[in-house]
């Protein structure tokens, strides 16, 4: 049993199956026509620029996007509640000293 797809932008599509790349999309039945219909999804590439890492810490790091610094600690359960504190209090002053030591390399 033969059925018929219409395609919609069947030229790009085309042009991305010569390339040799998948066409992800939804196919379904339309409803004003009802003919089977095939439509392709616009996905965008992923082109931005990975964090880069300004430092590591000991229970954790220090990263920097295009626009946010990026501050991650994890620490074990095994240590207990008052010392878990004091090690966050060391990480987020790591942290801060590792984007003072950034800012004075970059202006210098």
């Amino acid at each position: 049993m033969k059925k018929y797809i219409f395609v919609l932008n069947a030229i790009e599509l085309m042009t991305k199956l010569y390339v040799g790349k998948r066409v992800e999309g939804v196919l379904f039945m339309d409803q004003n026509t009802g003919r089977l219909t095939f439509k392709a999804y616009n996905r965008k590439n992923e082109n931005h620029k990975k964090d880069l890492l300004v430092k590591k810490l000991p229970w954790g790091w220090v990263k920097e996007s295009m626009e946010r610094i990026k501050v991650f600690g994890s620490f074990p359960k095994n240590m207990g509640t008052a010392q878990v504190m004091g090690l966050l209090d060391e990480h987020t002053h790591d942290a801060k000293n590792a984007l003072i030591d950034r800012e004075i390399i970059e202006f210098v």
